[in-house]
This record gives C-alpha cells, sequence and structure tokens, in this order.
C-alpha cells in the first residue's frame, strides 16, 4: 500500500483505529504491527482486494491462524508500488503538459484580448457615427479569431499525437515490466498479481483453481554439455508448449531458473493434470536441433507437479505441493506428472 496518512484526520483516524483493533479482539487476532496494518487498511477501505478476502474469510467463518495473518499483510499491505517506467517518457510528459499549459495561457490571453477589443467596437455602435469603420473592425477581430482558433487546433492535434506515443510507450515498458525477457511469458511480479486475484475470485464463487509447476529434467547437465545458448533454446521450447497448451484465461509464467508454471483458474485437479499431462507428452516428443548446423541435439523432458487450491491458503502454500508433486516425480524417474493426491494416496498406504 502507498497511501500516506499524515494529513488524516486525528478523529477520523482514532475513530478507524478503535473499529480495526475491535474487530481484531473479537476475531482473536494477535495484535501485531503487522495485523493492525491489514485490519486498519480493512477499515479504512483502501484496498478493494483487501477487503473481499477478509468479507469471504469471514463468510466462511475461517479463522485468522498465523498463515493467513502473514499472507493477508504480504499480500495487500508489504507491497511495493509501481513506478513509472524509467527512461524519457516522463520528461517527455512534463514536457507536453507544459506546452499545453502555454497553449492554454496564450488561448486565454488572446481570449481576452478580442472580447475587449470587440466591447470596444460594441461603444462606438452605440454613437451615431459612420459605421463602415465599425464593421471593418469586426471583421479584422473575426479573422485573428479564426486564425488563432486554426493555430490551437494545429498545436493540439500536434500535442495529442505526442501523448499518444507517450501512452504507447508507458504500455509497452508496463509488458515489459510483466514480462520475462528470455521466454516470453509472465514474470514473478505478474504471476503474484494473477495468484492473488484468482485466489479472491475462487473464495467468492466455490469455483476451483489449480497450479502446476514444471521443472526441465537434468537442465544443469544439459546447459553444461551444449552451452548456455542451447540452454536457453530449451527453455524458449519449453515456455512456448507449456503457453500454447493453457487456455485464453489462465496464466503462464516463469517462476525462477527452469521452473516453471501455469495457473488454472475454474480447474479442478484432473483438468490440470490433463493439461500438465499434454505439456509433458508435446516436450518429450520435440526434437530439438542446433540452430546455427541443423544438428540434431536429442530430446527435453520435464517432471511436473500439480495441486488444488485449498481455502484460505497461501499462495505460497499451494506452490509448496505442486513442488512435492515436482520432486516426488523428479524421485521417481523423471518425465512424469504427478499430483498432490497421489502423494497423500502413497504416504496413506
Amino acid at each position: 500500500m502507498t497511501e500516506h496518512y499524515e494529513d488524516m484526520d486525528v478523529e477520523y483516524a482514532t475513530t478507524v483505529s478503535n473499529r480495526a483493533i475491535q474487530s481484531m479482539s473479537q476475531l482473536s487476532v494477535p495484535a501485531t504491527p503487522s495485523n493492525f496494518s491489514v485490519w486498519f487498511h480493512y477499515m479504512l477501505g483502501t484496498s478493494p482486494g483487501l477487503r473481499k478476502t477478509i468479507d469471504v474469510l469471514l463468510s466462511n467463518k475461517r479463522k485468522f491462524d498465523a498463515a493467513i495473518n502473514r499472507e493477508l499483510y504480504n499480500a495487500f499491505v508489504n507491497t511495493s508500488p509501481w513506478v513509472l517506467p524509467t527512461g524519457d517518457a516522463p520528461q517527455q510528459l512534463n514536457a507536453i503538459i507544459d506546452n499545453a499549459k502555454q497553449l492554454l495561457g496564450n488561448a486565454i490571453a488572446d481570449n481576452k484580448t478580442q472580447i475587449a477589443a470587440l466591447d470596444e467596437v460594441t461603444a462606438r455602435a452605440d454613437s451615431d457615427g459612420d459605421p463602415r469603420p465599425i464593421i471593418q473592425t469586426l471583421v479584422s477581430e473575426l479573422a485573428k479569431a479564426n486564425s488563432r482558433a486554426t493555430a490551437l487546433e494545429v498545436n493540439f492535434v500536434e500535442t495529442s499525437s505526442q501523448l499518444e506515443k507517450v501512452r504507447i510507450a508507458l504500455a509497452e515498458a508496463e509488458l515489459r515490466s510483466n514480462t520475462d525477457a528470455l521466454t516470453g511469458l509472465a514474470n514473478r511480479r505478474s504471476l503474484d498479481e494473477f495468484f492473488r486475484t484468482s485466489m479472491i475470485r475462487a473464495m467468492e464463487t466455490g469455483e476451483p483453481l489449480c497450479a502446476l509447476m514444471i521443472d526441465i529434467d537434468h537442465f544443469k547437465n544439459f546447459n553444461d554439455t551444449h552451452g548456455h545458448l542451447i540452454g536457453d533454446q530449451v527453455l524458449r521450447l519449453v515456455a512456448k508448449v507449456l503457453q500454447d497448451s493453457v487456455r485464453e484465461g489462465d496464466l503462464a509464467a516463469r517462476y525462477g531458473g527452469e521452473e516453471l508454471t501455469a495457473v488454472l483458474p475454474g480447474a479442478d485437479l484432473e483438468t490440470c493434470k490433463s493439461v500438465a499431462e499434454r505439456v509433458r507428452k508435446r516436450i518429450a516428443d520435440a526434437k530439438l536441433t542446433r540452430r546455427t548446423t541443423g544438428q540434431e541435439i536429442g530430446s527435453v523432458t520435464v517432471s511436473i507437479g500439480v495441486a488444488q487450491f485449498r481455502l484460505p491458503e497461501s499462495a505460497e502454500a499451494l506452490i509448496e505441493r505442486c513442488d512435492r508433486g515436482l520432486y516426488q516425480a523428479k524421485s521417481a524417474g523423471r518425465n512424469r506428472v504427478i499430483t498432490e493426491i497421489e502423494i497423500e494416496e502413497k504416504a496413506a498406504a
């Protein structure tokens, strides 16, 4: 959260604080600084996401234990503000704004001058003198007004064009800030935000939410044998297969290193497992060749873990269960998909 409350009315802040403390007491939430920050923001209504999440938890009579309290703080309070991209865009925007101010200032000044001139014409028209000079003055002022309006229109068209260029640059910068440069998939920043909104929606609707975690088998040995350029090619291959295998409303992301992930809102465990199997098979069937020579390098395999969201756990808890399935897949021989249910059934046997 990036709001600042230094100028908040003291009486109002006290009222909000008291309401936050009272709610925390009723729900047995420990009165730590981080927990108070969460409930203060909730009572203040500064974060729609936080309000939705807590309201859903309350409606489901969930206990606010240490894990949930920590997740609420990390997800909605202890977050970094979005920063405008570095580069020339902010400076360009300031220059455009200054130019627009100057244009408006000149237009206002010209308008005042024209009004004064027309007032003078009106005063002269009240007399019984020769009307020809008055008509000539009026025609002259109207011509000047038309000329100024034309120039102002041209200047504002140019300014609008410059603003559109800055808007496009900012949009492209925002896209880059959410995208992993190597694979073209969403990055961790975008993944965290998608997880947050998807979990809130799952809690509100009761629909399932699943995730899968992919790790490329023997990736280090592959890099050591063929070089990092080929390793990057392998990562891009796996990323493309993953992106092509998920639905439009899903999110494929690079989690870190050679680990990729996908979040599938509305998909249950079996559906997510089917997607994971499709990814695994397509990667195993692909033949990797060296781009410079066309030489066939060999095949690539992946291990995949699959898990389903359990309200009201954190994203970290869901990912952790995906990881367990992934490591179990590697232990079982790699090139396979393991779900959390399979691990639980094996543990219970």
